[in-house]
Parts: structure tokens; C-alpha cells; sequence
């Protein structure tokens, strides 16, 4: 008999977890993984295909080409190509023969831009880093050790069962006394319920998270925009006709009055804006998805941890609309959710519920755990 003691005990005392490290803090995840794609794709694609640019442009030379007339010398030609880059400014004429000019000065600007582009998609980052990850960090590792420390007392509560029984002359009387303790619910440990109810009437993280997203969903659009504007009124016109003829050149007769130029980087700059453009267009469903993701609970986290008897958040139906900060908590616990150790064990006892023939003897994990710790030959039958 004092072996299957013995052997009980050190079963239950396996079932403990460890005491959680202090890495726990610092291994966080504050960002949801599509959230941290997002991130990585709006901000690294235009600084990666500008980087491109600018190494192309360091390293081609000049960025146009103009058709200077025969009789310049090699200097008036250079002047003429850096005259030329420096107003960009098409020269021509419309139906009636009317002079017209058209700017095109949004190519010189288009590469810097894209600088501003990444910036703008890295404030809804910096929002939600400054504005919400501090209070969200301190929520998840409040709740995730709490999680854990209720499982622990769970098991320790079965230690002391087991002890108490073993003691008891009348094994019966002991299961009375236990049986009503259930039901007058003193194995709660209504500290982290209540916590967690009361992250379901505020929504300061969810507000963040919503406004993050719609930055976000913001600037893809105006971005996506930019571009369209772009390839209507400028990207079809790689050639245009310059004019010199200002200043002290106005004067002179051997200076014709317009001169040809060709822009060598505008193939580079279409294929940059139509990059950006397809990513950006097909990144706004996702950014969507992420916003709608808090329009529905996340029940299968807080349907294992039901099996707590501190835990009935669901079976209480205090679950009401999904649009608050404890929808967002769940979020993020399932993206933490190997730092959430008593969740795999707690998972696995849910499913050996699920396929236990009786499953009226198992309800909590103290009742697993007493199952196991050899308790169930006097153990009454709940109703």
C-alpha cells in the first residue's frame, strides 16, 4: 500500500510545472505574426527597391540622355543634360498648336517618396510599440503566470486530498466534506477571473489595434493611389522635349529652342512603382482580416482552461460583444502560447476527457488528477 502511495506522490509531483524563468519577460511576442509580416513587407520592400535605385543611380551616372545639337562641345553638352535634369520640364503643344508645359519633376522626387512611404508605414508601429505594447505586456505575463500558478494549485490541492484521505478513518465523511466544497465553490481562486472580466469592459487596447490597422489600411490605400496617379500622368512619357533657352542663353541664335531628352532610369522606376503597388494591393485583405479577427472570441484557449476550477468564464456566459481588450489578450496569449506551459498539459487532460467512457467523474483537473492519484475506489459519482 505505501508504494502506490509513494508512486501517487511522485506522480503529482511531476505534474507540478517549474517555477517560471526569468526569460519569460524578455520572450514576449507584443506582435501578432501577420501583424509582424506586415510590418516587415510594408516598411522593407520600398527601402529595398530604393536602395536599388539609388545604387543604380551611383553607379549608371547621369539619369538622362539629351540629343544635344552637332555643333556642341563636350561641356555644353553636359550642361545641357544637367540644365535639363534640374527643371524637368516638358515643352510641347497641344491640338490647336497652343505651347504647353508639363512638369515631371515628381520622377526626381519619386525614389525620396518611397523613403516617405516606409516612414508612414512604421507609425502604426510605433503607435501600438509606445501606445499599447507596455500595458499589453504587463497584462500577458500577469494572466500567463497566473494560468500557471492555478494549475499548480490544482495539483497541490490533490497532494493535500490525497494526505487528508489517507489520514481519514472515515473515507466516506471525506468525500462528503469534498463534495461540499465543490459546491459552495471554495477551490476558485477568483482573482484572475475577475481580472480577466474586467478586461472585458475596457478598450483601450482594442481602440489601438483598431486604429493601428486603420493607419495601416490608410496608407496602403493613399500609396496605391500615389502610384495610379503616377503611371496616368507621368509613367507613359520616358521622353520629353527640354528648353535652355533661359537666362544668358536666351539670346544666344546657335541654341535651338527645344532639345530631346530620354530618361534612362524610367523603366527602373516603373518596375519599382509596379512592385510596390501589387505587394501594397494585395497586403489590404490581409490588413482586413486582422482588424476583423476581433469581431469573433478566440473560445478554444479559454475552453481548455475550463478545466480549472478557478476558470469559468465560458460556462458562466460572461462572454458578451468581442470588441473589448480581453478579445485582444487572447490574441496575443495564442501567439505566446509556448510560454503558456500548463496550456499543453491542461490540453491534453481535455482530450483524455473527451475520451474517457464516464467523462460525468472528470470535470476539473483536480478530478483528473485524483483519478489518477489512485482516489477514484471511494470516490462518489457526481450527479
Amino acid at each position: 500500500m505505501s508504494l502506490s502511495h509513494t508512486a501517487a506522490e511522485y506522480m503529482l509531483s511531476d505534474a507540478l510545472l517549474p517555477d517560471p524563468s526569468n526569460s519569460r519577460a524578455k520572450g514576449l511576442r507584443l506582435e501578432l505574426p501577420s501583424d509582424r509580416l506586415l510590418k516587415f513587407v510594408t516598411v522593407g520592400l520600398p527601402l529595398f527597391l530604393v536602395s536599388l535605385a539609388f545604387a543604380r543611380e551611383f553607379s549608371a551616372g547621369s539619369q538622362i540622355s539629351c540629343f544635344s545639337p552637332t555643333n556642341f562641345t563636350g561641356k555644353q553638352s553636359a550642361y545641357t543634360d544637367t540644365a535639363c535634369w534640374d527643371s524637368l520640364i516638358h515643352h510641347g503643344f497641344d491640338a490647336e498648336g497652343r505651347a504647353i508645359t508639363k512638369s515631371l519633376w515628381a520622377l526626381k522626387v519619386f525614389p525620396y517618396s518611397l523613403l516617405v512611404v516606409a516612414v508612414l508605414m512604421y507609425l502604426p508601429y510605433l503607435l501600438w510599440r509606445y501606445a499599447a505594447a507596455p500595458a499589453l505586456h504587463c497584462d500577458l505575463l500577469f494572466i500567463i503566470d497566473e494560468l500557471d500558478k492555478s494549475y499548480n494549485r490544482s495539483v497541490r490541492l490533490v497532494q493535500h486530498m490525497k494526505k487528508i484521505q489517507q489520514a481519514s478513518a472515515e473515507p466516506e465523511q471525506f468525500w462528503e466534506e469534498y463534495e461540499r466544497a465543490r459546491q459552495e465553490r471554495y477551490f476558485e481562486f477568483p482573482l484572475l477571473e475577475r481580472y480577466l472580466t474586467c478586461k472585458q469592459h475596457a478598450h483601450a487596447l482594442v481602440f489601438i489595434y483598431i486604429l493601428r490597422n486603420l493607419l495601416l489600411l490608410l496608407f496602403l490605400a493613399a500609396t496605391c493611389l500615389y502610384l495610379v496617379f503616377l503611371h496616368l500622368n507621368i509613367f507613359f512619357q520616358d521622353e520629353f522635349s527640354c528648353s535652355i533657352k533661359t537666362g544668358l542663353l536666351q539670346v544666344e541664335p546657335h541654341i535651338p529652342p527645344l532639345i530631346p531628352c530620354k530618361l534612362v532610369f524610367f523603366s527602373v522606376f516603373q518596375i519599382i512603382s509596379l512592385s510596390v503597388g501589387s505587394v501594397y494591393v494585395l497586403l489590404i485583405p490581409v490588413v482586413i482580416y486582422n482588424a476583423l479577427q476581433l469581431c469573433q472570441w478566440d473560445k478554444g484557449l479559454l475552453s481548455v482552461y475550463e478545466m480549472l476550477p478557478a476558470f469559468d468564464l465560458l460556462s458562466r456566459r460572461m462572454l458578451t460583444c468581442p470588441l473589448n481588450d480581453l478579445n485582444v489578450i487572447l490574441l496575443f496569449l495564442r501567439a505566446n502560447i509556448s510560454e503558456l506551459t500548463s496550456f499543453s498539459r491542461l490540453n491534453a487532460v481535455s482530450a483524455l476527457r473527451e475520451a474517457t467512457a464516464n467523462k460525468e467523474d472528470i470535470d476539473t483537473v483536480i478530478d483528473f488528477m485524483t483519478l489518477l492519484a489512485g482516489l477514484e475506489t471511494t470516490k462518489p459519482k457526481h450527479q
